[in-house]
């Protein structure tokens, strides 16, 4: 059976470049901005460009950090893309102010200390041993577009597995898998064959017992 993905619009991020990634990927894929509709979905994405209060706050007019929180209390599965899976920590820190995330993740996210900004290009991910969303894309370049990104492995759950990259001499964490729960820094759907193949994986995981 294919797995029916709601796209969060939330007005935020590269919405039909990620649907139509999905649907490559072999998933029904809808574009909502029904919080029911996107609680009820087999999995769910959460897109984002941007800074991270202005996406806080698109997100909670529509309800979507407390369907988030709910989403991950039953344990169905959501995927954050860059700015979508910043809002997963705790909060986020930019100019000065510090926003409140959804709070998935217990960590912060943080300028990265690097002096060329922002981080635009491709860039090798290492993903952790054994990980389902990586698999047959170890060791590739993916697309990234960002100055700030999570630092700290100590930020995340203990049972959280991270993917690292590094840029102008500065780790972060890529991508987080946790459970139902995985995002990442970078855009699959931007990220050629190796994206295309991650999304595979995601939506092949949605239709496994």
């Amino acid at each position: 059976m294919t797995p029916a993905v709601a796209v969060l619009d939330y007005g935020s991020g590269n919405l039909h470049s990620v649907v139509r990634a999905l649907a490559a990927a072999g998933a029904d894929v809808a574009l909502t901005a029904d919080s029911d509709a996107a609680l009820a979905a087999d999995g769910l994405v959460v897109p984002g460009v941007g800074a991270f209060a202005a996406c806080m706050g698109q997100l909670r007019a529509v309800g979507g950090d407390e369907m988030l929180k709910e989403r991950a209390r039953l344990g169905k599965p959501l995927l954050g893309i860059c700015v979508g899976h910043q809002i997963l920590f705790r909060e986020g820190a930019e100019h000065g102010l510090r926003t409140a995330g959804v709070g998935l993740f217990p960590g912060a996210v943080e300028k990265l200390p690097a002096g060329r900004l922002p981080h635009m290009g491709w860039n090798e991910v290492r993903p952790p041993q054994g990980s389902a969303l990586f698999a047959g894309v170890e060791g590739e370049r993916f697309y990234f577009v960002h100055s700030y990104a999570a630092l700290d492995p100590g930020g995340l759950p203990p049972a959280a597995a991270a993917a690292w990259s590094v840029h102008d001499g500065a780790s972060f964490i890529a991508a987080v898998e946790y459970g139902p729960i995985a995002s990442v820094q970078f855009h699959p759907e931007k990220s050629g064959p190796a994206g295309a193949r991650l999304l595979r994986n995601w939506v092949a995981g949605l239709a496994a017992p």
